[in-house]
């Protein structure tokens, strides 16, 4: 059970195992883009080139989906990324239950975005989950862990390709130990539970009296959505590629948080409530995203400009 790329990896060491896959299971076929075409999510792709059967339940709890999933008698549903809750009647469906692949190190960052909010938050490392399911939302047992380091200049876009890549090693060699009934699960600890809701686009919004560090931590985790963003003359514009700068030179200059200290071939260098952020690139409104080097030399932006207002 799985639906976007960050799935593919655990499917791909599946198939490459030789493990009987009865069946995949994931989400209906969805408008994306501007357009709005109509794709299919990358797992059906992948399932469909190695002809295995395809469900997509439009509601996982219905009757006629829990009977023809129990014609394919599973002996073990392994969930990557499916994007839906599941009811305890298919978790406890497999002799062998339901396990998850999770991109954190729990009980660390429970829910739907840990990868996000390990950045967001400035963890130095995270990594992926084996789980024994059950009906609370990444609350269940913990069957094997492998960790990784976080890259300082890792966005949740790059370090989700990490994490999936590692998720299906981690799958992979949880199976062989399933195998060998050498899978203890370990309950987790409920005092170092934190949790990853969902992300909304408003929690993209820069508050410039923040430090440059948290402001660039927020950057890297919602790089490549929701984005943060401020606003430019009025019109909201996207932040990208931030970095850190030691120096508090724009401070000796302009003492308030949000103001653009220089504007150059480097990037956009904006005072904050601690120290100054170098940005990258940006994506000015109804236009791609860009180096900042490129829109200025069209569009100057004058030291002393002040952002968000």
């Amino acid at each position: 059970m799985g639906t976007p790329e960050f799935a593919l990896p655990s499917l791909k060491v599946l198939l490459d195992k030789g493990e009987n896959v009865v069946c995949v299971i994931t989400q209906p076929d969805r408008g994306k883009g501007r357009g709005r075409k109509v794709l299919p999510p990358p797992v059906k792709e992948l399932a469909l080139q190695a002809a295995i059967p395809v469900l997509q339940p439009e509601r996982i709890k219905d009757a006629d989906f829990h009977a023809e999933l129990r014609k394919f008698a599973p002996d073990i549903i392994v969930l990557t990324a499916y994007g839906k809750i599941l009811p305890g009647h298919i978790i406890n469906l497999p002799p062998l239950g339901t396990i998850n692949v999770h991109g954190s190190l729990l009980p660390k960052y429970r829910g739907a975005a840990p990868i996000q909010w390990a950045l967001i938050n400035g963890e130095d490392e995270t990594g992926i989950t084996i789980m024994q399911m059950d009906e609370g939302i990444d609350t269940g047992a913990i069957l094997l862990q492998e960790k990784t380091p976080i890259d300082p200049a890792d966005t949740a876009g790059t370090l989700s390709v990490k994490l999936a890549s590692l998720g299906g090693t981690a799958l992979g060699k949880a199976l062989d130990l399933l195998r060998q009934d050498k899978l203890k699960p370990v309950k987790q600890d409920e005092k170092q539970a934190s949790h990853a809701p969902l992300l909304k686009k408003e929690d993209g919004l820069v508050d410039w009296s923040l430090s440059a560090a948290r402001i660039s931590c927020l950057m890297r985790g919602l790089d490549p959505w929701p984005t943060t963003y401020t606003t430019l003359a009025g019109k909201r514009l996207r932040l990208f590629s931030p970095e850190v700068v030691s120096k508090d030179f724009c401070q000796d200059i302009f003492s308030d948080p949000g103001i653009v200290c220089r504007a150059d071939r480097n990037g956009l260098l904006v005072t904050t409530g601690n120290g100054c952020l170098l940005i990258k690139e940006i994506q000015p409104e109804g236009a791609r995203r860009m180096a900042v080097h490129a829109f200025i030399s069209g569009k100057p932006i004058q030291p002393g400009t002040v952002l968000g207002q």
